[in-house]
């Protein structure tokens, strides 16, 4: 019988985009109060429009923040360094917003025995994996990522390329076999912020200018980042023929971009933040809340576990959804969905059941799993918060209120393979 291929799409944004701008801003500002006070509740929300930055939410600290500050450091690392993008750290205009948290709130989570701590709020979150790449990322989320990675490199190179501006998204469409196989790169997308490099006059029209633009950028994209990314990921080359589909800034030119051409808001991107819309997402965005909020920590410990099953062997796929009520500490469900392409002879209720049994879900216990106390999150705001690397690092923080502090602190816990041991022990694999 003949199989029926089907195509599937993820998009990814640049962390110059205003919705990342926004986020890395949010969990900037987290970094900084779990940096002086590990034990801060933070809920922080950030918008970013032309010249202006707005800072909302709810902080219950002992430390003491210079929001501004942090902000505008945030957004002259990103590259918003120039008076033409109408968005540059040094000048625009910091308001912040910030206010104690609810007491209702606090009362529900803290407990006298910290490993009770209830949970900081109601929902359902969701862990995924799957084979198809060598971090158990979908595919087309990963291509995505990667593209904007590169190009990014490629702007702060300013070598091969010198016009580019901070704002990119990118989009790639994989064909998949009926058995959910990778089989080519159907199409990519990349819109990319750009200088005015080419300008009308002497004869030439602004619309001959604009197409000039375009045709260059495209052809850069294809000749120059393309090749860089297949570079750094040589597995990646056999799924691209010259049949490929490619669109590069297909409206034109993109000289107006960042907070000036689009308002961002924390937490708008989530989708780009886990899975590219494979598996599921329980709708609770990240940047900017402490893990006492399990949108956040139970995500993690969800693709924690998604991720260490099937490299353990369990499934071929994975999706995990774990829910909670505000103030209690246990999860009121764990639910396992392996679509069919399990590698052990049990029902996904059983799966869950033996899964559960070997992850404490209550929050504390995941913030102490995964080491979430610490400042770790500025660096989950941009290229997703899954898929990545474990690795320990440095980071310095100063104020001006107190000495500076250096913290050596362990990035993107939920990513390490430690548990698959235990899994192949409990599923005699």
């Amino acid at each position: 019988m003949k199989t029926t291929n089907y195509l599937f799409t993820s998009e990814s944004v640049s962390e110059g985009h205003p919705d990342k701008v926004a986020d890395q801003i949010s969990d900037a500002i987290l970094d900084n109060f779990l940096a002086f006070d590990e034990n801060s509740k933070v809920a922080c929300e950030t918008l970013v429009t032309t010249g202006q930055v707005v800072l909302a939410g709810e902080v219950k600290s002992s430390a003491y923040v210079d929001v501004q500050e942090v902000a505008r450091q945030v957004i002259n690392k990103i590259g918003y360094t120039k008076s033409e993008y109408k968005f540059d750290g040094d000048a625009c205009g910091v308001f912040s917003a910030l206010h104690e948290q609810s007491d209702d709130i606090n009362r529900g989570v803290e407990r006298a025995e910290p490993l009770n701590q209830g949970a900081g709020d109601q929902g359902m979150m969701f862990g995924y994996a799957t084979k198809e790449t060598e971090n158990y990322m979908p595919l087309p989320l990963e291509l995505s990522h990667q593209l904007l990675i590169e190009l990014a490199i490629l702007r702060r190179e300013a070598k091969e390329i010198g016009y580019l501006r901070p704002d990119a998204k990118s989009q790639v469409t994989v064909e998949y076999s009926e058995d959910g196989v990778p089989q080519r790169i159907h199409t990519i997308v990349v819109s990319t912020q750009h200088d005015e490099f080419v300008l009308a006059g002497n004869g030439k029209t602004q619309a001959e200018a604009d197409e000039e633009m375009v045709a260059k950028i495209k052809e850069d994209v294809k000749n120059i980042l393309i090749p860089r990314v297949l570079a750094k990921n040589p597995e990646w080359k056999k799924l691209l023929d010259d049949n490929y589909i490619l669109h590069v800034n297909p409206t034109g030119k993109f000289v107006i971009g960042g907070p000036h051409g689009d308002t961002g808001l924390t937490g708008r991107k989530i989708i780009v933040d886990t899975y590219g819309g494979k598996g599921a997402h329980g709708g609770g965005a990240f940047s900017g809340k402490d893990p006492s909020k399990v949108d956040r920590s139970a995500a993690y410990a969800a693709r924690h576990i998604a991720k260490n099953a099937v490299a353990a062997g369990v499934a071929d796929e994975i999706l995990v959804q774990v829910s909670y009520a505000i103030g209690v500490a246990q999860p009121l469900s764990v639910y396992v969905n392996t679509y069919g392409r399990a590698n052990v002879e049990m029902r996904d209720e059983e799966i869950a059941l033996r899964l559960e049994k070997l992850f404490d879900l209550r929050p504390k216990a995941i913030e102490q799993r995964l080491k979430l106390r610490n400042p770790i999150y500025s660096e989950t705001a941009s290229y997703g918060h899954m898929g990545r690397e474990p690795q320990v690092v440095k980071k310095t923080f100063s104020s001006r209120y107190t000495d500076t502090i250096e913290k050596e602190v362990e990035l993107f816990t939920w990513e390490k393979l430690d548990y698959v041991d235990k899994i192949r022990e409990e599923f005699s694999l």
